[in-house]
């Protein structure tokens, strides 16, 4: 029977974790982003010495590294540009977008016989939707507020990688305790490597079928709809619901037209619901061993500490907290409530004992 002592403690341990987490949020997004960043040049930087026959050539790892992050500044600069393009041409569209929701009320009011002009008025007042569209705007182009920040962790954290073996070596003198620690930091890293590999190629084949669909309906900045849907398809559950809406709502605005949207909610929708439910599963399969419910929870609670941020870190924090969890006795039941299906294997020190 726990006692109430225990209860406290716990409870007062878990008030702590929370609050510190609000507080730290300018410390820690960054450097968690900078981890991940850290681990896509990691997964860059095999790729290319596999291309270039490093093992043959002998070919330093700091070449290596350096080739794989200009390799990534050069695709997010070319990204970035295309974006600044895009948000430049939908702002000089502002304007006509303002006697567009005048057309469109009329038609509701037509259609459906009712005074909807009357009703918006009293809700949202004399609300401007360019000026919605503008701070929609200077919010995605402020998600790049870090970006120094974030560059600078990468920088430490590739220069820390080469003595970081060392640092273990002398912390972790017992060569079987060494051995653990360096399987599960690696276990860590595969895990966490494989979902963003595999969800970036899953978000990036739905933001590309919708780019073909938006141009190919002539929707203004079609790469930044894309691009928005390709971001938001990393968050899960609702961030494909809310990639669909976007456009969709958006469509109607540009040509006063609800058949339009109708038909890009349709559309986009589509794509949505086979990439989910098709194509997502063949390619992730239960890699991940997640619990469904876990994850609408990790979503709600890192979303409510850290907002969109901590809704995309939601599920590789939870897949790291399973594997460090699986590894200790204590801990352990929690790893085993926190996966899809309670199989979480042995420990790495047991399967090392066998």
């Amino acid at each position: 029977m726990i006692s109430i002592n225990k209860v406290t403690s716990i409870s007062l341990l878990l008030v702590i974790i929370v609050v510190s987490l609000i507080f730290l949020k300018s410390i820690l997004v960054p450097l968690i982003l900078a981890t991940i960043f850290w681990l896509i040049v990691v997964e860059v930087r095999t790729l290319i010495g596999n291309l270039l026959g490093s093992d043959k050539n002998k070919i330093p790892v700091w070449i290596q590294n350096i080739l794989a992050t200009l390799t990534i500044f050069a695709i997010f600069f070319v990204a970035i540009k295309m974006l600044s393009i895009s948000i430049q041409n939908l702002t000089e569209s502002l304007s006509h977008y303002d006697g567009n929701l005048v057309l469109i009320e009329d038609k509701v009011n037509n259609l459906f016989d009712i005074d909807i002009t009357t009703s918006l008025n009293k809700m949202i007042g004399d609300y401007n939707f360019t000026s919605l569209l503008k701070n929609i705007l200077t919010s995605v182009t402020g998600l790049f507020g870090n970006t120094f920040t974030i560059i600078l962790y990468v920088v430490f954290l590739l220069l820390e990688e080469s003595v970081f073996g060392d640092k273990l070596v002398k912390i972790y003198p017992d060569a079987k305790e060494y051995q653990a620690v360096v399987k599960m930091i690696a276990k860590i890293g595969n895990s966490v490597s494989s979902y963003l590999t595999l969800k970036s190629f899953v978000s990036l084949l739905t933001g590309v079928l919708s780019y073909m669909v938006l141009k190919l309906m002539g929707i203004d900045a079609p790469f930044f709809w894309a691009l928005l849907i390709f971001a938001l398809n990393y968050i899960p559950t609702i961030g494909s619901l809310i990639a669909t809406l976007f456009p969709a709502f958006f469509t109607v605005i540009q040509f006063a037209d609800l058949s339009s949207g109708l038909i890009v909610l349709l559309s986009v929708g589509v794509i949505q619901v086979i990439i989910g439910n098709l194509v997502e599963p063949k390619v992730m399969g239960n890699s991940l061993n997640i619990s469904g419910l876990v994850v609408l929870i990790a979503l709600a609670f890192w979303g409510a500490l850290w907002g969109v941020v901590g809704m995309i870190l939601s599920v590789p924090i939870t897949v790291m907290m399973i594997i460090i969890f699986g590894e200790f006795e204590s801990t352990r039941p929690i790893a085993i409530i926190l996966s899809e299906n309670g199989n979480i294997g042995t420990t790495i020190r047991e399967s090392e004992k066998e």
